[in-house]
């Protein structure tokens, strides 16, 4: 049974373009059978808090020693955890907040990302090795090379190199840009490349994640 771990972390539940883009994904997933299925997180709406002890960072056999963290704070990095090691496919959407990641998605990767479990560190473990993971990144302005904001996107290269390079699995980012254009006067210029841009993204949404239920 195919299954695809979606995840939004956008505060704008209404008009979040994040959020439609792994919309299109994840309906596509579904429309290859009731196989296919989708477990789903709004890290906004469902917050998860933030680690409440850095013993957390590290499995039991790494921690200091007379660490005791929450129980519940274990329950809940083990569910999450097992959740995404369950999953076939990842799918983040990721809004930049501040030229990053919203507070939302960052708790949860505090959470997963645990050297000698889901990552590389005293032994050679990467339980994902492999798998496709699609970020959707949506960014208010321009970010591209020559313009004066390049280099500013701190969101995307801080996933790629979580869920790419610690956790080994395969990456495809997913990006729309001058998602302000809409409503700020000094990006009305764009508009026409804002809404371009987001066409493109739903179009490879769509086709990534036909991609990967045929694979």
């Amino acid at each position: 049974m195919p299954r695809l771990l979606h995840l939004d972390s956008s505060a704008d539940t209404e008009r979040s373009r994040s959020r439609a883009i792994t919309r299109t994904f994840a309906d596509e997933w579904r429309s290859h059978g009731a196989d296919f299925t989708v477990t789903y997180r709004d890290l906004h709406q469902d917050a998860i808090p933030h680690l409440p002890d850095a013993a957390l960072h590290w499995p039991l056999r790494l921690r200091p020693l007379g660490s005791t963290p929450p129980a519940e704070a274990e329950t809940l990095q083990t569910e999450l955890i097992l959740e995404l090691v369950s999953a076939d496919v990842l799918l983040v959407g990721a809004p930049m907040y501040n030229y990053s990641l919203p507070s939302a998605l960052k708790a949860w990767i505090d959470y997963i990302h645990v050297p000698g479990v889901t990552a590389p560190f005293d032994v050679d473990t990467q339980p994902l090795a492999g798998r496709p993971a699609v970020i959707v990144a949506s960014r208010g302005a321009s970010y591209e090379e020559g313009s004066p904001t390049a280099g500013w996107d701190h969101g995307v290269p801080v996933l790629e190199l979580i869920l790419g390079n610690a956790l080994g699995m395969s990456t495809s980012v997913i990006t729309t840009s001058l998602t302000l254009a809409e409503t700020v006067p000094a990006l009305a210029d764009r508009l026409d490349q804002s809404r371009a841009e987001l066409a493109q993204a739903h179009r490879d949404a769509a086709a990534i994640a036909k991609r990967l239920a045929e694979a």
